[in-house]
């Protein structure tokens, strides 16, 4: 396993790590390679290995990581996820997005403390060991994708720009209609949705709301899995929803805080983002270090020529300044508020980045065999590149991040 600088690591935040990368090594990794290889529908069947991967991290409570320890929450501080973090990312950046996305619409149902949704709900998917409660993250839609994550600019609350999925008042209920993406992270696996919709449409993207959905509600309909490049081991996939009613208690964030929050979850997914694809890029590294010791050519392992030996050092720095920020940044937003949501997005924006060219050289490095599907190395360059589009694409990111330093540095 690669060397980790922080010499710091206690003795329990060394077994830790050791755990996850077993976990990793022999949950993970051998599933999403099974999983690559097959149709998307084939993928979430019954009885698929996508399947068994839900129960095994339920039986060993890894979906309630980030959930307070009362509710069986590992407590664990910005390092410890950081380290745990990083291993899934090393062993299959698609399940770790799968396993860390499930428990969005709990996770925010339980800060709510209603009696109700706590026994219908957050608890349910708390005592679940099976895999049968699943959540999914439904922000991204047909007509917007990455201006959902632009608070502060100008396009923000222009009134002609708002969701197309909305929520309209009726009595005790808001109707809901529209339809995400197929890029609903869970989509088409998902027992429950946490919602990003519209609800004041004269106030732009910042009239939103958060809500909990259950997608066994009359009304709510999902389309196909998606057919993509890379991480088909994270099913994705369309949700409609015609003239849905939702109980208003479910409306978890109303818009008078919808800018604050998602500046919060942006703040939050981002910083994730950047620790899971740290460890992509160090299994990139990994695959190129051990094949340029073993591949012959010249009558010499290839790691014996200096223009190789250049390449491993340049992809070994940005793994190195990868976990570093990535690090940095989670433990620099822990108890801040707000977050410092620039920082998140430097963390993402720069360690995507960093993964997909730690991938593209491992897989030059491989030459001819580095295209071909029985190479490892194949499956993370295409999960790589899916990064830096998913959660916001870089490009966008970095917008948003800007704007922030420009409001944060006064000359």
């Amino acid at each position: 396993m690669y060397t980790d600088l922080n010499k710091e690591l206690t003795d329990e935040q060394k077994m830790l790590k050791q755990r996850m990368h077993e976990f990793a090594a022999q949950v993970l990794r051998p599933a999403a390679w099974e999983l690559d290889k097959m149709s998307p529908d084939d993928v979430i069947a019954p009885g698929s290995r996508l399947r068994d991967v839900f129960r095994i991290a339920y039986e060993q409570e890894f979906h309630l990581r980030g959930f307070p320890e009362a509710l069986g929450g590992a407590h664990l501080d910005p390092l410890e996820s950081h380290i745990v973090n990083e291993e899934m990312g090393w062993g299959s950046a698609d399940f770790s997005i799968a396993l860390s996305v499930t428990s969005f619409p709990f996770s925010f149902a339980s800060s709510r403390q209603d009696p109700d949704m706590m026994r219908d709900v957050v608890m349910p998917f708390v005592n679940d060991r099976k895999g049968e409660y699943i959540g999914c993250w439904a922000i991204t839609e047909p007509g917007h994708g990455s201006d959902t994550l632009m608070p502060g600019t100008k396009m923000w609350t222009d009134p002609n720009i708002h969701y197309g999925l909305t929520a309209t008042a009726d009595g005790d209920d808001y109707v809901l209609n529209g339809q995400k993406s197929a890029w609903v992270s869970n989509g088409t696996i998902a027992t429950h949705a946490l919602a990003f919709l519209g609800v004041e449409r004269k106030m732009g993207m910042a009239g939103g709301g958060i809500a909990l959905v259950p997608l066994d509600l009359a009304g709510v309909s999902k389309g196909p899995p998606l057919n993509k490049i890379g991480q088909r081991a994270l099913n994705q996939g369309e949700i409609f929803f015609d003239d849905v009613r939702l109980p208003k208690k479910y409306m978890l964030v109303p818009p008078e805080h919808y800018t604050m929050a998602i500046d919060a979850v942006l703040a939050g997914a981002n910083a994730y983002m950047g620790s899971t694809f740290t460890g992509l890029a160090r299994a990139a590294f990994e695959e190129a270090l051990e094949y340029s010791k073993n591949r012959v050519q010249g009558g010499v392992p290839i790691s014996e020529h200096q223009l190789v030996q250049k390449k491993l050092f340049d992809m070994h720095t940005k793994v190195e300044t990868a976990r570093q920020l990535s690090r940095a940044v989670v433990l620099y937003n822990d108890h801040l508020f707000p977050p410092g949501t620039q920082y998140s997005i430097t963390s993402k924006v720069y360690c995507t980045q960093a993964a997909f060219e730690v991938a593209s050289d491992a897989l030059q490095l491989h030459g001819g065999y580095g295209l071909t599907k029985e190479m490892l190395i194949e499956k993370l360059f295409r999960d790589a590149r899916a990064s830096m589009i998913e959660d916001g694409s870089n490009d966008i990111l970095s917008l948003t991040a800007a704007k922030k330093l420009l409001d944060q540095y006064v000359v």
